[in-house]
């Protein structure tokens, strides 16, 4: 089924694919953001229907599908099967009561809201999107880094919320937001149209990511000195001492270190996006049983 916009609004969303192989499994996210794998385009001129992506996320035989979640979460040790199953599992139990409202993962810069969100999408069979990868085509192509630098960042901050407000029109998308989409009062309006993801990554293990992959792509954090983990480390930490509590504001949280408690994991950088997709996707579940005491008494 197409993702259908509001009636009057003269707005599409094209996205363009490009054969995507597994998921991926290992405790390692990539930090770039793709846009050449996955791209969606905002006019005020084209159709108002988006076209989206159907995938079976996981295919078992009729002997596994009524294993519940529970079982397969006994244990600590989840092999690549239980982990698709669980997603599964998941996903069908949310599903009814998301109703097609777009999830919005929000987070702070390399806390690895694509390659999750992408992960969600295929198992909710939801499309994916990328708010700054729109923000960059609103402004012709430009990467947001070069958008800071020959715009400035309230440039920025505009076309982002005028994203927002267009993709709050949509339904059934996974949208990975900017890490400083939070900071505006007015984007959470928009954001709380849908089911708000916050993932909550350590410092520490956020430092680690970017300084392995450079802050090229990263214009907050182009301007301390240092070596990159402490560079990043040092930033990142005045960053989080701003939106920390805006961050909060989303519906449901999915704490790693929590995840790794759960996991008998010795550090966050040992789980995988599967692990955390899986997280994601319970705490949505809570969420939901919380807002609807029909579906709490389930």
């Amino acid at each position: 089924m197409d993702v259908k916009v509001a009636h009057g609004l003269q707005l599409s969303a094209v996205v363009q694919h490009e054969k995507i192989g597994r998921r991926p499994r290992a405790g390692r996210f990539d930090m770039s953001r793709e846009p050449q794998r996955l791209r969606l385009f905002v006019s005020t001129r084209l159709s108002s229907t988006m076209t989206r992506r159907r995938t079976t996320a996981v295919e078992v035989s009729s002997s596994y599908d009524k294993i519940s979640a529970s079982i397969l979460e006994s244990g600590r040790v989840r092999s690549p099967l239980d982990e698709e199953l669980i997603l599964k599992n998941r996903s069908q139990e949310i599903q009814p009561y998301l109703n097609g409202r777009c999830i919005y993962l929000v987070g702070m810069m390399g806390s690895g809201k694509t390659t999750v969100g992408k992960i969600m999408s295929q198992v909710l069979d939801y499309s994916f999107c990328d708010s700054d990868t729109l923000v960059e085509e609103e402004v012709g192509g430009d990467s947001v880094a070069d958008i800071f630098k020959h715009h400035g960042e309230p440039f920025f901050r505009n076309k982002e919320t005028e994203v927002l407000r267009k993709l709050s029109l949509l339904h059934q998308l996974v949208i990975s937001t900017g890490g400083g989409a939070v900071i505006r009062p007015i984007n959470w309006k928009y954001i709380h149209m849908g089911v708000s993801v916050w993932l909550d990554v350590p410092l520490e293990a956020l430092a680690q990511r970017i300084a392995a992959v450079g802050t090229n792509s990263r214009p907050l954090l182009h301007y301390e000195a240092g070596d990159p983990y402490s560079r990043a480390f040092m930033r990142l930490s005045a960053i989080f001492e701003e939106r920390g509590e805006a961050y909060a504001n989303a519906d449901a949280r999915v704490s790693l270190k929590n995840i790794a408690i759960k996991l008998g994991k010795r550090d966050v950088s040992e789980l995988s996006p599967t692990d955390i997709a899986i997280e994601a996707l319970e705490q949505i579940d809570n969420f939901l049983k919380g807002e609807g005491g029909s579906y709490a008494e389930c």
